[in-house]
């Protein structure tokens, strides 16, 4: 019996297939990555947030597919973790949005859900990138519409949508230079693409067994690696220089004001904002639209609101005159006075951290609530908004120290209790280093403004094992083999884990090059650190050298340079 609509019964079991296969083949996404390091999480991180959003779907009790959609977008979207759950949060909040009404689908409804999917996810992100999950679901959605618009069923228009997402995958590598350079595509597509399949069979009446697993050849299973970590759809988020000077923060009544004359509509709104500069946030309802940007012009950004509405609230700060250096004694003897007289801290400092060396270093350096993940588990959207609420504090920062966090960091941002801001800190070298710019008397814009701009001056390298024979910008790479990874890119790759570290400390160096901080992992000893120390004062007696034990996994040494 061909399906002619989709009700809850048929959606449900999408969601549940979906979230099997993506289960089944969590370890096989993760297999995709263009770093060959032990720590890829990207089919990790699509399960568990998938998983979150049929466990929302199960409990919501109505028949409705609309208001099964909302949970599941709802669920998606607390359990969201990494990017690329983020972004399927997204995808899902979309879809849901397009028929929350709906007591059941049609194809016309099907095919504009998964267009509303695809818009969403692309609003999500400030510079879209082509050649990631969001050039899959854009064709996927284009093929739906398509088939809908010319007389197809629920089943043909999840056909469409399913093989337009596979060969909108394998286009990827044409479309992203790293994916292009090892030959393989996106991580996150593929994610994408197993959800839609995962739909199509569904809808056709195939069942989905216990050990659906794709099956990749010799070729896939020893150079598929993934674009998670370079993708600049994640890399963009974070500018390491401040090239617009003033934050500006308004909000905005709509409708309201003498100076009205636009009706508002996000696309145009958001565009015009866009263009005048980055770290652009927009948040509406319908009575009130708030904006935060970073721009060279401010008078132009209030007077685009205006002719919306009236400001309601208008806040400039000048970054470039900002406090950058604050003395970490006084940041930690302030925290101290703060907490004998309350043990509530104003405002709450959130570091994702793993290692217990690691988690108490950064509470010595001011850190007042600690999120345990990082490399090997990304906390979701739910454990950071948990950790954000837990804290009572009157506002509070997120230091994510892995920008696949990033944008859970933001979503848990958007949706928490108090005011929260996110430091884009790309490694735990730079969570430390960010953590000298917080001053307890600066506001939370100040203290966020001067954070982000402590990141560009501490250089980060990480050592790890390689765990498969691979070549990444000219340099071949053995399984087995250290190597030394400086500011997300590797540098060296040697047999010898101190001779890997030692190399990649020089590249790391230069004629104002101070300080060297060596933190040991699960994986190294501190006899082990004390040889890097050795060798590296060879090289320039004049640097001062600090070991830690960090108890970090994955990475047997984490260094810095400043």
């Amino acid at each position: 019996m061909v399906t002619e609509k989709i009700t809850n019964h048929e959606f449900g079991k999408m969601v549940q297939a979906a979230s099997t296969v993506l289960n089944q083949n969590a370890e096989f996404i993760n297999s995709l990555n263009v770093f060959p390091v032990p720590d890829g999480d990207t089919g990790t991180n699509m399960s568990l947030s998938l998983a979150s959003g049929l466990k929302y779907e199960r409990e919501e009790t109505s028949d409705s597919v609309g208001k099964l959609s909302v949970a599941l977008a709802k669920g998606l979207l607390m359990g969201a973790r990494g990017n690329s759950g983020v972004i399927l949060s997204q995808i899902f909040r979309g879809f849901s949005k397009s028929i929350e009404e709906k007591p059941s689908l049609d194809a016309q409804d099907l095919a504009e859900a998964l267009s509303a999917g695809a818009e969403t996810a692309y609003k999500a992100v400030m510079k879209p990138t082509e050649g990631t999950i969001l050039t899959v679901v854009r064709e996927a959605a284009q093929a739906a519409r398509n088939e809908a618009n010319e007389g197809g069923s629920v089943v043909t228009v999840m056909d469409k949508a399913s093989e337009a997402a596979k060969v909108a995958l394998a286009s990827t590598p044409d479309l992203l230079p790293v994916l292009k350079q090892v030959g393989v595509v996106d991580s996150g597509g593929q994610g994408l693409a197993f959800v839609l399949s995962a739909f199509d069979d569904i809808l056709n009446g195939r069942e989905i067994s216990e050990d659906q697993q794709h099956q990749p050849d010799n070729t896939e299973m020893d150079e598929m690696i993934d674009a998670e970590h370079h993708r600049s759809v994640q890399g963009k988020l974070n500018p390491d220089d401040i090239v617009y000077g003033y934050c500006t923060e308004i909000m905005v009544r709509i409708g309201k004001g003498k100076e009205v004359d636009h009706k508002f509509d996000y696309d145009t709104f958001y565009k015009y904002l866009a263009d005048l500069g980055d770290s652009l946030l927009v948040v509406n309802d319908d009575e009130v639209v708030k904006v935060h940007v970073h721009t060279e012009h401010p008078g132009k950004v209030m007077a685009w609101g205006q002719s919306f509405g009236d400001l309601a609230k208008v806040k400039v700060d000048n970054m470039r005159l900002q406090q950058e250096t604050i003395i970490e004694n006084d940041a930690e003897e302030a925290a101290s006075e703060a907490k004998a007289s309350e043990n509530i801290p104003e405002t709450a400092i959130i570091a994702v951290a793993s290692g217990e060396g690691i988690q108490t270093l950064f509470k010595s350096l001011g850190v007042t609530h600690i999120i345990s993940g990082g490399q090997t588990m990304n906390p979701s959207t739910e454990d950071i908004v948990n950790a954000i609420n837990d804290s009572q504090a009157k506002e509070a920062i997120i230091l994510p120290n892995n920008k696949n966090i990033f944008l859970s960091a933001e979503q848990a941002a958007e949706v928490a209790d108090i005011p929260t801001k996110v430091v884009h800190s790309r490694s735990i070298s730079q969570g430390m280093t960010a953590l000298l710019g917080f001053n307890p008397e600066s506001d939370l814009d100040g203290n966020t403004a001067s954070m982000e701009e402590n990141l560009s001056t501490v250089k980060s390298g990480e050592v790890t094992h390689a765990i498969r024979d691979t070549e990444l910008d000219g340099i071949q790479i053995k399984k087995g083999d250290f190597m030394g990874i400086v500011d997300g890119k590797i540098k060296v790759t040697r047999p010898d884990m101190i001779d890997t570290s030692v190399a990649m400390v020089q590249s790391m160096l230069d004629e104002d090059s101070e300080i060297v901080t060596i933190i040991y992992g699960t994986d190294a000893t501190e006899e082990e650190a004390n040889k890097i120390e050795d060798a590296v004062m060879a090289i320039d007696g004049d640097l001062e050298v600090e070991i830690h034990e960090g108890d970090q996994p994955v990475y047997p040494f984490v260094i810095s340079v400043e």
